[in-house]
């Protein structure tokens, strides 16, 4: 039956009133007192179909809706044609201030609605209230199938909504609803990567590979639309810790990949600035950091943007819990806060938490575990070789020259806008250029400091190690340089043998020390570290194992590296008299020079000794891959070779000198040499030949 319905009904005025209960508010009905009926209400937006319910508490002449609106005609369905296919309905919770942030599945909800509505005639445009999980939702009827597409001709868009009909849930713009489940619509796709991103610019340059492995392991799952992550029930990384050595490029990086996310603006903290002195600030601090995530996620779901926090110096606050005694259970405090935040009952899945530090060791172990900072990615020392020509910097990745922050400290300050000229020496925070003229306005820059001070060792003490430079006085100093180039070689191109140890051995003075300075030197590689006994005066002996330990770390962290451990019986404490050394240095040395460096580094150890008999007996010559022995000064015609070199005395005064060593037999020295001919040198030169002859004669010589 069609009934007209604007203003009257039957030819009778009906009154808008409200639903009288709760219960047919939510039946998407209007409601009169006559029979049960379809049909359709202007408000002044559209039209729209209701269907009609009696209700004894609906007074003659009006209708009840749950909102308020005006009736138009009434409708008869053709049910094998009228029926819904598929409606897309808008839904955001009915009254903010009862957002809930738990997932919602969309598949049951649409099951309820078509149950709830079976049989009940929809517009689109249409809004209505639905009650489901204990929530009540707001929707809003955007898009219909019908079975017949003739019914969604003209103005209207009316259907019915049966049992097999199906219903896709869409979520309005900024509700805060989280929909799980397949009866949903795909969100608009963010994508993850800014467009305009160009790795060249970004300035970590020989970081590739370290940056692509982060964004293998970190952001790959970011890339795809949430709806497949969340069909595959993949869970996105919250978290990378960065940790190398101080002035690897973590910090920049770190920076570097806000840039190429297209995320919003990174927060970045210091470890040290969440603390605070007042009891519960330190972890207000945290929960601020957090906050402005917290409200996108519940607001947009899984289509919240990319939050970034990056903590510098995380080991400042992150410390094993429990490891201070006496404190005040802050940094615990802190810790449990961070935790709650990253993977706590509320995790949040819109953060990425970026961690730094040069001390990983000091972290709480449950920070590191997967859910948190489970990326751990090591940030090694990137050398470089700057070249200027035309005035324009380059800067090549060869081996032996230049960490980044150094690179970067020059770059910036354009070498102070000098006027270039030849032969020019600058000093830029202690760091020393040297400019050397070669062609027409073209030059090649140098720096004096050739690795870090406190990464590797400088020029400085290799100046104190070969002072004199590196007498060729036979063929016995010409071979151990051979072999020593030899095993630089076999350290850089053979994958066999990662680490490569040589003894040289030989009586004390023979210039082992050297002979060990001259061929890690001439191997350019980018970390090389003395461990000479020398720097560990009135160290205990754990205290010296520490150090021992330390150096070894620090060279596991560049990818060749040479460590030369000089004077191995001094670093032991030996002494003839009972006899006497420190064991537990002698067992540190024995597990360090056996234990091979991590997949990809390589190792060069060159020890030095003039006690072979003691280490034989503290078995650890097997320690080493090969020994070489490096012999004294034998014969005549060596020494005057070593006189011509080290230009000493004048050739009259050599000759005289040759003669009188001539065949006989000598056992001496280099550094004993140099000292015996200094000494020489002080005396009246016509007594000084004399007097070097007397001298070496006492020496053994």
């Amino acid at each position: 039956m069609c009934l007209r319905l604007n203003i009257c009904f039957s030819f009778q005025t009906l009154k808008a009133v409200k639903c009288p209960t709760d219960e047919l508010s939510l039946t998407n009905c209007a409601v009169i007192s006559d029979k049960e009926q379809h049909v359709t209400v202007y408000n002044g937006k559209g039209e729209f179909v209701f269907t009609l319910k009696k209700h004894p508490e609906v007074s003659s002449g009006s209708i009840a809706f749950s909102l308020p609106q005006v009736p138009d005609p009434p409708l008869q369905f053709d049910k094998s044609k009228d029926c819904i296919s598929v409606m897309t309905m808008e839904i955001d919770f009915l009254q903010k201030k009862f957002i809930d942030s738990s997932p919602f599945d969309s598949d049951k909800m649409a099951s309820e609605l078509v149950q709830h509505f079976d049989n009940q005639a929809f517009t689109v445009g249409q809004q209505l209230v639905f009650s489901f999980a204990d929530k009540l939702f707001s929707l809003v009827v955007k898009e219909i199938e019908a079975m017949d597409a003739g019914i969604l001709k003209g103005e209207r868009q009316i259907g019915l909504l049966l049992a097999n009909s199906q219903v896709i849930f869409e979520k309005s713009e900024n509700s805060a609803v989280v929909l799980i489940g397949k009866s949903k619509t795909r969100e608009a796709r963010q994508s993850i990567i800014s467009p305009d991103w160009n790795f060249e610019k970004m300035g970590i340059g020989g970081l590739d590979k370290e940056f692509s492995d982060i964004f293998r392991r970190a952001f790959a799952s970011r890339v795809f639309p949430p709806d497949i992550i969340e069909q595959m029930g993949c869970k996105h990384v919250k978290g990378i810790l960065l940790f190398g050595p101080p002035g690897c490029g973590k910090t920049l990086m770190a920076r570097q990949i806000g840039k190429m996310l297209k995320a919003r603006e990174p927060k970045i903290v210091n470890g040290p600035e969440i603390l605070n002195k007042y009891v519960g600030e330190s972890e207000a601090n945290i929960r601020k950091l957090f906050a402005d995530a917290e409200e996108e996620q519940k607001r947009l779901g899984a289509n919240s943007g990319l939050h970034i926090i990056i903590f510098d110096e995380i080991d400042a606050i992150c410390k094993q819990r429990g490891s201070m005694a006496g404190s005040t259970g802050v940094h615990d405090t802190v810790v449990n806060q961070l935790l709650s935040k990253i993977d706590g009952v509320e995790q949040l899945n819109n953060i990425l938490v970026i961690g730094m530090t040069n001390r990983p060791d000091l972290i709480d172990e449950a920070l590191l575990r997967p859910g948190r900072l489970e990326v751990k990615m090591e940030i090694g020392k990137t050398f470089w070789s700057p070249i200027m020509l035309s005035r324009t910097f380059y800067f090549e990745r060869i081996p032996g020259k230049f960490s980044i922050e150094e690179i970067s400290l020059i770059s910036q300050r354009q070498i102070m806008n000098f006027l270039v000229k030849s032969s020019v020496i600058l000093h830029v925070n202690s760091i020393r250029v040297i400019l050397y003229s070669q062609k027409s306005n073209s030059l090649i820059v140098y720096f004096s400091v050739g690795t870090p001070q406190a990464f590797g060792t400088n020029q400085e003490d290799y100046a104190s190690y070969i002072m004199n430079g590196i007498v060729r006085w036979g063929h016995p100093v010409s071979e151990v340089l051979e072999d020593g180039e030899l095993l630089v070689q076999q350290t850089k191109n053979s994958d066999r043998t990662p680490l490569v140890s040589v003894l040289l051995e030989g009586p004390a003075n023979s210039g082992k020390t050297a002979l060990a300075a001259k061929i890690s030197e001439d191997s350019e590689f980018p970390f090389i570290k003395i461990c000479s006994p020398d720097k560990m005066i009135g160290f205990s002996e754990t205290a010296k194992c520490q150090a021992i330990k330390k150096i070894f770390e620090d060279a596991y962290k560049s990818q060749l590296s040479c460590v030369v451990v000089d004077d191995i019986e001094r670093l032991l404490d030996y002494v003839p008299i009972g006899p006497r050394f420190s064991n537990l240095v002698l067992q540190a040395l024995l597990v360090l020079l056996k234990k091979p460096p991590p997949k990809g580094r390589k190792l060069l150890i060159i020890g030095t000794t003039s006690r072979k008999d003691v280490l034989q007996e503290m078995e650890m010559l097997d320690a080493f891959s090969t020994t070489i022995h490096i012999p004294n000064i034998s014969g005549g015609e060596q020494l005057v070779r070593a006189l011509e070199l080290l230009d000493s005395f004048q050739e009259k005064e050599r000759s005289a000198i040759a003669n009188k060593v001539k065949g006989q037999t000598l056992w001496i020295g280099i550094k004993k040499l140099l000292m015996l001919i200094e000494m020489a040198a002080q005396m009246d030169p016509n007594n000084r030949v004399d007097k070097f002859l007397s001298l070496l004669t006492e020496e053994g010589g």
